[in-house]
């Protein structure tokens, strides 16, 4: 069963990135190589495909670089950037800023500071990584991912929860999100009824993005896994499964 993907303040072309021939190339020579080990060893770039006007510490980011933790990351308008770092595999969004947080080495990533715009991520099992923006924090352990936020809503975030288990936390509000398929929250800069973390639908990112990105890190998705999809409504559930509710509305009960 195929769902349709929901666009809010973006473009059909921009979730299409999968479907070029210049990145099914560029994945392919990437897992033939032998992915991110292989290329540490060889001291190879970890960008797998490099579109348009990004810059990597203030200056503008060539195909054969390297991206390390610790690194600043900007996208312009109309650029597109996919890059592997260890165990983890990452797609930024045009018109985005983030910063790499620095792990145990420069090949290892302990987390995600966006600042604005949008990043997927499909992050290796095992050691606890952060995503934090200027309005949610997350903890995650081998999980899919994509965060967003809305500087024009007041730095606004929106968190989905692909695949995994994460812990969401906005203003005094936390969540244990456990999902095979998109459970999806708002983070809101100011609460509203005292509350902070809101259920959400599906936006702005679709299964085959998660599933290319899983590729290069040699993963499968949950629903891969599963064999099957769920519904894209946001809450995170299979179609067997409709009467589970959403954290966010448990919590605000």
């Amino acid at each position: 069963m195929s769902h349709v993907h929901t666009l809010v303040g973006r473009n059909e072309r921009e979730l299409l990135w999968m479907q070029r021939r210049s990145f099914v190339q560029a994945a392919s020579v990437w897992v033939a190589l032998g992915g991110a080990a292989s290329a540490q060893a060889q001291q190879r770039s970890n960008i797998v495909e490099l579109t348009g006007d990004v810059l990597l510490n203030g200056r503008r980011l060539l195909p054969g670089q390297t991206i390390q933790s610790g690194d600043g990351i900007t996208t312009g308008p109309n650029s597109n950037l996919i890059f592997v770092l260890g165990d983890s595999s990452f797609q930024v969004r045009q018109n985005s800023r983030l910063v790499v947080e620095r792990g145990a080495s420069p090949s290892v990533v302990s987390g995600l500071r966006l600042l604005t715009g949008a990043v997927i991520g499909v992050w290796g099992k095992g050691t606890l990584r952060r995503i934090a923006t200027p309005t949610v924090t997350l903890g995650i352990r081998g999980t899919g991912t994509y965060t967003e936020v809305f500087p024009e809503q007041g730095f606004r975030s929106y968190f989905c929860n692909c695949y995994g288990t994460v812990e969401v936390g906005a203003g005094t509000d936390k969540v244990l999100s456990q999902s095979d398929y998109h459970q999806s929250f708002w983070a809101e800069p100011v609460a509203k009824n005292g509350q902070f973390l809101f259920p959400a639908k599906a936006i702005n990112h679709t299964d085959e993005e998660l599933e290319a990105l899983a590729g290069l890190v040699k993963q499968r998705t949950n629903w891969q896994i599963l064999g099957k999809k769920g519904l894209w409504n946001g809450r995170g559930y299979m179609e067997d499964e409709p009467d589970k509710q959403h954290p966010a509305e448990v919590q605000a009960k």
